[in-house]
């Protein structure tokens, strides 16, 4: 799976964009503005874009009216066209939010339920009682995503919903080239659908990567060898954040023991997860550390342990952003051009070293050295071993333990040769460092 080896940039278009919030039936081409960073998207060394909803919808884009439309606000299905040969000329793939468990009440299907009530054919493609009544009075109850009636919930155990879902997918492939989904609460859809939906696309295109939004619960359940191949780790999306303000290693340590370790008992060992320090859903990473120093140490072991890098839009030069009790507006903005700096040169180096690792991509994990403010780990396959290295500290240490032995190239360093250290039992570990070691 190519994926795997690959770093992913995610991007909320509509508000990267700067469409308005509400759909105001207006087409606007903005959605040309993500073909314009396509080039720096492919210096950047980034292997696939995850794009969040693009097609019409009424607000924020995962309340669908058209699955086969590009929203107006955004432009046309010829600009996105447009947009998908610009990335892919960069060597970029393309990955859709697939919103399938619910749509808008704008939604076609829905608004002719609305209609035509009983006589309506799409009665049965939602969840609907005719004993009931709506908040919006529509004369029946229907089941809303987790209290939101705003989002009608699709039946996805009836044949038709799942011909009709499966068929956009063929058509986003076919006319756009598309190459991976994330599904939108992944943790919500039915079982069967998720499983004829990856033997469908591998039919149709082989290689065809499906990533999972997953908040909790066992991720074995839906990433497997018959459903997904990816879903998003948010035990250690928290387990990074926290480890770093609490000056409490032990944390993370231990999550990615209970997750990849080599005991028996760990839970993931050999799956590839999605891991990242913020989305367009939670506060951004430069907002919710409280040293801004451990921000490049955040991606240094984001690269580091086992799993799938994404990065949110404006985040790989430090971008701040906080989620507001009752809207997330703050996390989604519109940036004129891409800003780089420091942290984005040292992300780019991060990309290109993970990219030519093996064990850094599909390494075993295994704890070396654990305290408050100090983790030494290692990746290791049959060919490649590397220590990952990283001081949280503000002052030197020096690590202590008998594994720390050998000659190592420093694989982090901005000098066109590799230095080489030797290790006699011990590392010495600068303040605030980030350190891959590779054994020679």
């Amino acid at each position: 799976m190519w994926a795997y080896n690959e770093t992913f940039y995610q991007i909320y278009p509509i508000g990267f964009c700067g469409a308005p919030v509400h759909n105001d039936g207006v087409t606007e081409h903005r959605i040309l503005k993500i073909g314009e960073w396509a080039e720096y998207l492919g210096d950047l060394g980034i292997g696939s874009i995850i794009l969040n909803p693009i097609f019409e919808s009424d607000n924020h884009g995962y309340d669908t009216r058209d699955f086969r439309k590009i929203d107006c606000r955004l432009g046309t299905n010829e600009d996105f066209k447009e947009v998908c040969e610009k990335l892919h000329d960069n060597n970029v793939k393309i990955m859709l939010d697939g919103v399938f468990n619910h749509v808008g009440r704008g939604f076609w299907a829905f608004k002719d339920v609305q209609e035509k009530k009983w006589d309506s054919p799409y009665k049965d493609w939602f969840h609907i009682s005719f004993d009931g009544n709506s908040a919006y009075n529509d004369g029946f109850w229907y089941e809303g995503w987790e209290g939101h009636f705003e989002l009608v919930k699709l039946n996805l155990q009836n044949p038709a919903v799942v011909d009709y879902l499966l068929d956009c997918v063929k058509m986003w492939i076919e006319e756009f080239g598309i190459d991976g989904l994330r599904l939108d609460v992944a943790y919500c859809l039915d079982h069967n659908f998720m499983r004829r939906l990856r033997s469908f696309c591998e039919e149709l295109k082989p290689g065809f990567a499906l990533i999972g939004e997953v908040l909790f619960g066992d991720y074995n359940l839906i990433v497997n060898d018959e459903m997904l191949h990816s879903c998003t780790n948010y035990e250690c999306y928290k387990g990074i954040f926290s480890s770093f303000n609490c000056m409490n290693l032990f944390e993370i340590a231990h999550s990615l023991n209970r997750q990849f370790g080599p005991e028996q008992w760990c839970i993931y060992r050999g799956k590839h997860l999605m891991t990242f320090v913020d989305n367009h859903d939670v506060t951004r990473i430069a907002s919710i550390l409280t040293n801004k120093n451990h921000l490049p140490l955040a991606y240094g072991l984001l690269f580091g342990m086992p799993g799938i890098p994404c990065i949110y839009y404006g985040s790989e030069w430090g971008e701040e952003g906080v989620k507001a009790p009752d809207n997330d507006y703050a996390l989604r903005p519109c940036f004129e051009e891409p800003k780089p700096n420091e942290l984005t040169d040292f992300i780019k180096e991060l990309i290109e070293v993970r990219r030519n690792s093996d064990a850094l991509c599909n390494g075993s994990y295994r704890n070396v050295v654990i305290t408050n403010h100090q983790l030494i780990f290692e990746r290791r396959t049959d060919n490649e071993r590397v220590l990952v290295a990283i001081n949280a500290g503000d002052s030197e240490f020096t690590a202590g333990n008998g594994e720390l032995q050998g000659t190592f190239t420093e694989l982090l360093v901005n000098t066109d040769e590799a230095e080489t250290v030797t290790l006699n039992g011990q590392l010495t570990m600068p303040a605030y460092s980030v350190q891959f070691l590779k054994a020679v």
